[in-house]
């Protein structure tokens, strides 16, 4: 088995396929310094804790994650609490991505002694419609290159990965760009709320999210395209304390800022997830924009499919769970798509422009607070509490 990218989707079917004995190689064209680093999400939904527990791999994620039961909106000066716990029985696991990351890679090639190889070069698929693919690529310490013949590759390598460009004509790529970006900075500065705090303002979205005691994730609705530059520090404060700003609040905690992107917001979804021997999981198959954090939980959902199927069928000729993989998954990608698309008319509706859909915003917030049935409905799709795996 050759698996594709050394991100969450990879490295966990990687640790899956080692506990069972199974060999298998993972690529990644970054360094092992850079994949533990890299600054990602960090919202985990607790039925892919639960996946992760279940497979020995959730051990320093649950002595060590926050746990999150409210949300908060802020709109119209005023702030709203939303408390999914009591309507649910769930919550969220706050857990960065790079921490996940390092205790992945370390459980599979420390522990489960996995093969990996880092920083490699050129990596190409051949082979894919056969009963015996194999991947190159090239040692960036001797420039050797090498073959490796496998029964099954795992495209987890991202939107700008290989494996997307390899897809034959029959895929079928579903895109959505939603015409706006965000400004997404990480800020040396203590979280100014004990949860995700969500501000629906006309100036644009404004979004707060806990990252660790000393981090704070904050988001600002921007123009596509736009210029990290054209935001100061005084610009960026200005603009979050204006769209985050509640009359019984104070102002938030302010700090220097270490990162600065604009991410252009935009969906994708390859159909089906799988050609010949290649099966994709995770950012390669299909891509949420944070609108709804929910691209690591579709990542891990994947992984976990995908890492059972194969056990089954390579160690008990089982081949179920690989024939039913794409149909499976693409259900709940499909159903966390809607839930972008509709949290984000929540999200950007009252700075539309729009006299109209401002108010129709506005009347669906008032909705989650005065109504039992809005409430857990959204609070279902928040959590992905409908589909544990």
């Amino acid at each position: 088995m050759v698996i594709v990218g050394a991100g969450p989707a990879g490295l966990t079917i990687g640790n899956i396929l080692r506990a069972a004995s199974v060999d298998c190689l993972v690529l990644e064209v970054e360094t092992r310094e850079f994949i533990e680093r890299r600054p990602r999400a960090g919202v985990i939904e607790e039925w892919a804790v639960r996946g992760l527990e279940q497979r020995g791999l959730a051990d320093n994620l649950l002595a060590r994650a926050q746990l999150h039961t409210e949300c908060e909106f802020r709109f119209e000066s005023r702030r709203h609490r939303f408390s999914y716990q009591e309507l649910t029985g769930h919550h969220h696991f706050v857990y960065p991505q790079p921490l996940l990351v390092t205790d992945l890679v370390r459980e599979y090639a420390d522990v489960r002694g996995g093969a990996i190889r880092f920083d490699v070069r050129d990596v190409q698929l051949h082979d894919m419609d056969s009963d015996r693919p194999s991947v190159s690529y090239t040692d960036p310490e001797t420039g050797q290159r090498h073959v490796v013949h496998c029964d099954f590759v795992a495209g987890c390598d991202g939107a700008r990965g290989v494996t997307r460009t390899v897809l034959p004509e029959r895929a079928r790529i579903a895109r959505h760009d939603y015409g706006i970006g965000w400004l997404a900075l990480l800020a040396e500065a203590p979280p100014s709320s004990d949860c995700v705090v969500f501000g629906i303002h006309p100036r644009g979205f404004a979004g707060h999210m806990a990252r660790s005691p000393e981090i704070t994730r904050y988001y600002l609705e921007c123009p596509p395209g736009d210029d990290p530059e054209n935001w100061s520090h005084d610009r960026v404060w200005s603009e979050l304390q204006e769209r985050l700003g509640a009359g019984d609040r104070p102002p938030l905690t302010e700090g220097r800022l270490i990162e600065k992107r604009v991410l252009d917001m935009h969906n994708y979804v390859v159909e089906p997830m799988v050609f010949g021997r290649l099966f994709l999981a995770g950012d390669a198959a299909h891509l949420t924009a944070p609108i709804a954090a929910k691209g690591m939980n579709l990542a891990l959902h994947d992984a976990f499919l995908l890492g059972d199927g194969l056990v089954a069928y390579l160690t008990k000729g089982e081949a179920a769970g690989l024939h039913g993989y794409s149909d499976t998954c693409l259900q709940r990608v499909w159903d966390y798509q809607e839930f972008s698309l509709w949290l984000s008319d929540i999200y950007h509706g009252t700075s539309s422009g729009d006299p109209f859909r401002a108010g129709t915003t506005l009347a669906r917030l008032r909705r989650l607070f005065t109504s039992p049935a809005a409430a857990g409905a959204f609070a279902e799709q928040y959590l992905g509490a409908d589909s544990a795996t």
